[in-house]
């Protein structure tokens, strides 16, 4: 898929995610062969007011790069003028405007997902930020916001006329959050009405529900998102599997461990204290369905030390190995 002068390597995107789409995570999942790694969602108020903890979401390294980076807010003005100055980073790919978070604190404010019910409003941060942006702008947004107001099809047709080079859907309502399943139609249907680039975004977790989303929807890209927790290997399992129709060996015991140690020491070189706390919630991820894992969690939940936590899952593994060899 090509943004701006860039191609990039596969159609197989890391999705943004608050929280979790840090620099490190994303040198994961790039390493594991994801074809564009978004970041976590930027406020541009944030940076307008010149906020540290704000202006530490664009720390992009050049392993990565480019990247996309996505912008949150509800001022066209502001949205703009903070889009031109990430824009000039030659690290940047792309500009995305975030019109899909659920989350309670953004759409209290006007921001995210509340901006699909209000298209003018929408447009016009659309509009000032593709005039000011020195890249390309995409933008991200849901079905719409609840079950009586599904708007994607609209919205996009007014996003494509407001200069946006491609869009991003998934297939929940605001309503939904992240419940129920996505609805793959409306991403087919917004694909068939916009002349714009489609990726889609919602229930991809293995090789055979990308293949799917690709042929029920004709998108040009797919997002992974939850799907990728813990899991940063799902990007070379897709690939592969697209590419072949075969699907790759389960990771080892041995990989698995190495991926967590690895992210763990970028975590805490790149954040850490901080890092290594928010670390815990990885590692549960990376655990999850492996024997006997509750209390490895549970331990690691209570350190903050990445030394301690590399002890446990150390003595961990070699529990697990144990258990295989008997």
């Amino acid at each position: 898929m090509k943004i701006g002068n860039f191609i990039t390597s596969n159609n197989v995107f890391l999705a943004p995610m608050a929280g979790v789409t840090d620099k490190a995570f994303r040198l994961i999942c790039k390493d594991y062969g994801c074809g564009m790694l978004y970041t976590e969602m930027v406020s541009s108020k944030g940076l307008y007011y010149g906020s540290k903890k704000t202006n530490l979401l664009l720390d992009i390294d050049d392993k990565e790069a480019p990247v996309i980076v996505q912008i949150f807010g509800s001022d066209p003005d502001i949205m703009a003028d903070m889009a031109e100055q990430i824009s000039l980073n030659e690290k940047v790919a792309c500009i995305d405007i975030n019109m899909g978070c659920p989350a309670p604190k953004i759409v209290k404010n006007g921001e995210g997902s509340a901006l699909m019910k209000n298209p003018e409003l929408a447009y016009n941060i659309v509009k000032k930020v593709v005039q000011k942006s020195k890249k390309p702008v995409s933008v991200k947004i849901r079905k719409g916001w609840d079950a009586a107001s599904v708007n994607a099809v609209e919205f996009a047709k007014m996003l494509e006329d407001a200069g946006a080079s491609f869009i991003a859907i998934h297939g929940r309502t605001r309503e939904e959050m992240y419940s129920g399943h996505a609805d793959w139609d409306i991403i087919r249907k917004v694909k068939q009405s916009v002349n714009i680039p489609v990726i889609g975004n919602g229930d991809v977790v293995d090789e055979e529900s990308a293949k799917k989303m690709f042929e029920e929807t004709g998108c040009d890209a797919i997002l992974i998102g939850r799907g990728a927790l813990g899991r940063p290997w799902i990007f070379k399992r897709i690939n592969y599997y697209l590419k072949t129709g075969d699907k790759l060996p389960e990771i080892t015991l041995e990989e698995r461990f190495n991926v967590i140690l690895k992210h763990l020491k970028m975590a805490e070189e790149f954040k850490g204290r901080q890092g290594i706390i928010e670390m815990r919630k990885h590692v549960a991820w990376y655990l999850k369905g492996l024997r006997n894992s509750s209390y490895v969690k549970d331990i690691v939940n209570r350190l903050d030390e990445r030394e301690k936590i590399e002890e446990v899952l150390l003595e961990y593994k070699r529990v697990l190995e144990d258990a295989t060899t008997v």
